[in-house]
């Protein structure tokens, strides 16, 4: 399918294939260093702080405030080393997460998503994968979390216009792991009273490579 026209690209809309999802696939590179150059990387909250602990407010102002958040979320993502970002993870109350995600063909997917909603699957669909899972708000952690290996995303993009994002694997992974941000749950909530003890001791045992923000 042809790229879209220069102008309609600036204005944050990506081309969609022929079932209406985004081609988050090209121009990955100069994508995702035109926003982090745009932006100033933030602290990341850990858990523990309430902005991860509840369900964020909808966007609703698609303006230059919303493009400077997208923008300082890709430069905090680039700092941590993260895949996958929301906007609580800086302390900001609004559903809208970033992504910077291979899937398990190595294929690079860039984009964000505003306002996200998971797409209730079939169960012929959901193919468990109990792959590991970190997060970049629990750091240095990790434990194994099954999770369905297809996921599909509906929501609006940085400008407001409407999207549908799919993924495979570990993009599908990232695609729930970041919607459950924005609705109040980390990936440890998932787990057992067992596993999520000893995903906090790793926490505590280990220092984090980027800057946290602190907890009182």
């Amino acid at each position: 399918m042809a790229q879209q026209d220069t102008d309609q690209q600036h204005a944050g809309v990506l081309p969609v294939d022929d079932e209406g999802f985004v081609i988050d696939t090209e121009d990955v590179e100069e994508r995702e260093t035109a926003w982090r150059e745009r932006g100033t990387s933030q602290p990341i909250t850990v858990v523990g702080n309430p902005v991860l602990h509840k369900e964020c407010k909808d966007v609703t102002e698609f303006g230059e405030e919303l493009q400077q958040l997208v923008a300082d979320m890709f430069a905090s993502q680039h700092t941590a080393e993260g895949v996958g970002l929301a906007a609580n993870q800086i302390g900001v109350d609004l559903k809208v997460f970033v992504y910077d995600c291979p899937d398990d063909d190595g294929v690079r997917h860039v984009g964000v998503v505003c306002n996200p909603k998971l797409v209730d699957l079939p169960a012929d669909r959901r193919r468990l994968d109990d792959s590991n899972e970190g997060c970049l708000s629990v750091p240095t952690a990790y434990a194994p979390l099954a999770r369905p290996d297809y996921a599909e995303v509906t929501g609006q993009d940085e400008k407001g216009n409407p999207i549908k994002v799919r993924g495979t694997g570990y993009f599908a992974r990232c695609l729930q792991h970041e919607t459950d941000h924005l609705y109040g749950y980390l990936y440890i909530d998932r787990l057992s009273k067992r596993e999520r003890k000893d995903a906090l001791r790793q926490m505590a045992e280990n220092e984090p490579r980027y800057p946290v923000v602190a907890n009182d």
